[in-house]
C-alpha cells in the first residue's frame, strides 16, 4: 500500500494513547511515536486520550479508524474494543474476547494448558479469600524462587521474585493491592525471549525472536523503559532450530486465543532442558524507543513508520470478521 493510497483510504485516524491504567506513562510514549510515524506517512492522524475525552467523541468528530496505543486496563482488556464495536469504528489489534482473555494471565494459561501448550505451573490467590497459611505454603507447590504478580497488569508492574518463605506475604500483598487475583508462578531459570506476531489466523507470521539480557536477570519496569543497561539480542543467537521452534509455539499460542492484527509473546527457555515456557501475551505492545516489536520488525526489514501503517491497515471490527466468515 502506497503512502498516498493509505492516506486516502484511512480517513481521519485517532491514535488512542494515555488512558487511566498504571501504564499511562508508557502509553503516552508509545502513542506519540505512532502519531509522528503516521503523520510522516501522510495519514490524517490525531492524538486522543480516553482519560480526558469521552470515546463517543470519536464518532462525533468523524474519526474513521483507531490505532490503539493504550496499554493495560481500559485499553488492552476488551473494554475500549467493545466501545469501538458499538461505535462501528475499526481498530487495530485483537477483538473484545481475545483482548479480555489475553490481559488476564490466569485465563490465558487456562486456554494454553487446554490446548497442550507449555506454561509454568501456577497457584491463583484471590484477594480476600486466601489465608496466611495458603500464602505460606505456595512455595511447597512451586518451589523457590518463584514469581508473584497481579493477574491483569503489564510492564512488570507489581511483579516480585520471591527467594524465601519470609518474602511471600509482602509480595502477595503488593500484587493484591493492584489486582483482586494474584498469580504465583513457577520460576523458570534460563533464557528470556520475546517474539512478536503480525497478522491474523493462517496469515499470521512470527517476527524474529529477541533475547533479553537484563542486569542481574531483573527485567523490571525501570529496565524496560528507562535505562540502557538491558541488552536486546536480535539475531537472538539461540542454538540452531530453537528460534524456529519458539516461533511455531508462539504462533499457535496467538491463534488459539483468537488474537488478530499483532501481539508479542514472552517466553522463558529452561536453561537445563531447553524447553520453552509461555509466560504471557501482549495484545497492544509498546511502541516506545525501547520497545521490542519495532526492534524485531526492523530486523525483518520493516521500518517503524511502515510497521505503523501496516498495523493501521489491519484495523477491523469483530462484526466485520464475523461477516467475512459467513
Amino acid at each position: 500500500m502506497s503512502a498516498n493510497k493509505s492516506t486516502n483510504e484511512f480517513g481521519k485516524v485517532a491514535v488512542l494513547m494515555g488512558g487511566s491504567s498504571a501504564e499511562r506513562e508508557v502509553s503516552l510514549m508509545s502513542g506519540s511515536g505512532v502519531l509522528k510515524a503516521l503523520q510522516s506517512k501522510g495519514v490524517d492522524a490525531h492524538a486522543f486520550d480516553p482519560a480526558e475525552r469521552d470515546v463517543s467523541e470519536l464518532k462525533r468528530k468523524g474519526f474513521k479508524r483507531c490505532f490503539i496505543a493504550l496499554h493495560g486496563r481500559f485499553g488492552e482488556d476488551g473494554t475500549v474494543q467493545g466501545a469501538l464495536e458499538l461505535l462501528g469504528i475499526p481498530y487495530t489489534g485483537s477483538g473484545v474476547m481475545a483482548s479480555s482473555i489475553s490481559i488476564d494471565k490466569v485465563m490465558t494459561k487456562r486456554v494454553w494448558l487446554a490446548e497442550g501448550l507449555p506454561t509454568p505451573k501456577y497457584v491463583l490467590l484471590r484477594r480476600g479469600s486466601f489465608t496466611r497459611e495458603q500464602v505460606r505454603t505456595v512455595p511447597d507447590d512451586l518451589n523457590l524462587p518463584l514469581i508473584v504478580k497481579p493477574a491483569r497488569e503489564g510492564s512488570s508492574i507489581g511483579v516480585a521474585k520471591v527467594k524465601g518463605y519470609s518474602e511471600m506475604a509482602e509480595a502477595v500483598n503488593q500484587a493484591a493491592a493492584l489486582d483482586a487475583d494474584v498469580l504465583c508462578e513457577q520460576f523458570i531459570s534460563g533464557d528470556e525471549v520475546t517474539c512478536p506476531v503480525l497478522g491474523t489466523g493462517d496469515e499470521a507470521r512470527a517476527l524474529p525472536v529477541i533475547r533479553i539480557v537484563a542486569p542481574e536477570g531483573n527485567y523490571d519496569y525501570q529496565n524496560k523503559y528507562f535505562t540502557d543497561d538491558t541488552k536486546y539480542l536480535v539475531p537472538c543467537g539461540l542454538p540452531e532450530g530453537e528460534e524456529q521452534a519458539i516461533q511455531e509455539i508462539v504462533l499457535k499460542a496467538y491463534r488459539v486465543l483468537g488474537c488478530r492484527g499483532w501481539g508479542r509473546l514472552d517466553v522463558m527457555i529452561d536453561g537445563t532442558t531447553r524447553k520453552p515456557y509461555l509466560l504471557e501475551i501482549n495484545t497492544s505492545p509498546g511502541m516506545t524507543g525501547h520497545s521490542l516489536v519495532p526492534m524485531s520488525a526492523r530486523a525483518a526489514g520493516i521500518s517503524y513508520e511502515d510497521l505503523c501503517v501496516q498495523l493501521l491497515a489491519s484495523a477491523t471490527l469483530d462484526q466485520q470478521k464475523g461477516a467475512e466468515r459467513k
